[in-house]
């Protein structure tokens, strides 16, 4: 297997891992799709990318390959890599359904700030280390506000919606035969209020609480004489922990969706080309991102950060998912300006909070 061994190596692959894992999502917001439909070939592509990772990079060098790991692990800690890909499928599922609802710019704060939350204190169980804990607890601190303040903005923004759907509805009323009863109008109007975002908030914070639970539970799989030491071997165990689970999960998301009809499975095959490859690219972006974190978390000697550190660097893709939301699909153009300085707030928090918590994770 290939892993960096310069400190600047390690560092870019880490950057390389926020970028995709800010940027993936991107890809279902152009595909226009279901994300129920999408999930399916995010699933593929990211199982794809795992394959792809395992038999060249991971297979390269001297050191043991994808096959020489599996053939000394132990069946626990494979079992271990595969639930976490578990976890994260489900938390990953919860937030593009929130995505879905409330748009990315309100759930990548919100939902990724709960996952840095848990994460980090998570992991800062596992290093058994009280130094510096008051980078922690300041850190913790400063997400959870830029989560506090993410959701004040989206009800701001939920009221504007309200107020500007009122309105039309009202217009609507008014231009319609004056034989309809006031009553009538009325009914229109309060019909017509438009649905809420908010629901989106809630469905970000329990995939942000699944989604802060499943790198911890990743690590647990790679410690010890017959852990696997490979990276790229844990990645294609997750990866076949997710793409197994979403058939399951699916059979929920599709029968009682978040938001619109219940679909059919066979519904899928009604995409076109274009909804299929970006599902796919989703896959391949967001797995790319996980081999380039796993493996510099794996990083020996003056190379080394460990794995609390990564998955610190690595949730930056949260402020890439808020700014991409926000410039690349102006999901909030309708908001006023107080509101917009609210999300700008959002995004300096969290990169406070983030590398206050990278600092304490530092070996």
């Amino acid at each position: 297997m290939l892993l960096p061994n310069t400190y600047a190596m390690t560092l870019a692959l880490l950057l390389l891992s926020a970028i995709c894992w800010g940027a993936w999502a991107n890809t279902f917001k152009k595909s226009g799709w279901r994300f129920e439909l999408y999930y399916i070939d995010f699933s593929t592509g990211a199982v794809l990318a795992a394959l792809v990772a395992a038999f060249t990079v991971g297979s390269m060098g001297t050191d043991l390959s994808v096959q020489d790991s599996f053939l000394i692990a132990a069946k626990r800690p494979i079992a271990i890599a595969f639930c976490s890909g578990v976890i994260f499928n489900l938390g990953n599922m919860f937030l593009l359904g929130a995505t879905h609802v409330a748009g990315m710019a309100v759930v990548f704060p919100i939902g990724i700030g709960l996952a840095i939350i848990v994460g980090a204190i998570w992991n800062s169980f596992l290093l058994q280390t009280g130094k510096g804990l008051i980078n922690l607890y300041l850190g913790c601190f400063l997400v959870f506000l830029a989560v506090i303040v993410a959701a004040v903005a989206c009800s701001q923004i939920d009221r504007l919606r309200r107020k500007i759907a009122a309105s039309k509805a009202a217009a609507e009323a008014a231009a319609k035969d004056s034989a309809a009863t006031p009553g009538a109008r009325r009914k229109i109007n309060d019909s017509s209020a438009g649905t809420s975002s908010f629901p989106g908030v809630w469905l970000a914070l329990a995939g942000g609480l699944l989604m802060g639970c499943f790198y911890p539970v990743m690590t647990m799989s790679v410690g010890g004489e017959l852990g696997l030491s490979n990276p790229y071997s844990v990645a294609l165990v997750f990866s076949a922990g997710i793409l197994l689970s979403s058939f399951v999960f699916n059979l929920y998301f599709l029968n009682l969706p978040v938001r619109g009809e219940p679909l059919s499975f066979f519904t899928y095959f009604n995409g076109s080309v274009g909804q299929h490859v970006l599902g796919l690219l989703g896959g391949i972006l967001w797995m790319t991102g996980a081999c380039a974190n796993f493996a510099a978390g794996s990083a020996q000697g003056e190379a080394g950060v460990g794995f609390a550190f990564s998955y610190a660097f690595g949730q930056g893709g949260a402020v890439i998912g808020l700014l991409s939301g926000l410039f690349i699909w102006k999901e909030f153009a309708e908001a006023a300006p107080a509101t917009k300085r609210l999300f700008g707030i959002v995004a300096l928090l969290l990169l406070a909070g983030l590398s206050r918590i990278a600092v304490f994770s530092l070996p």
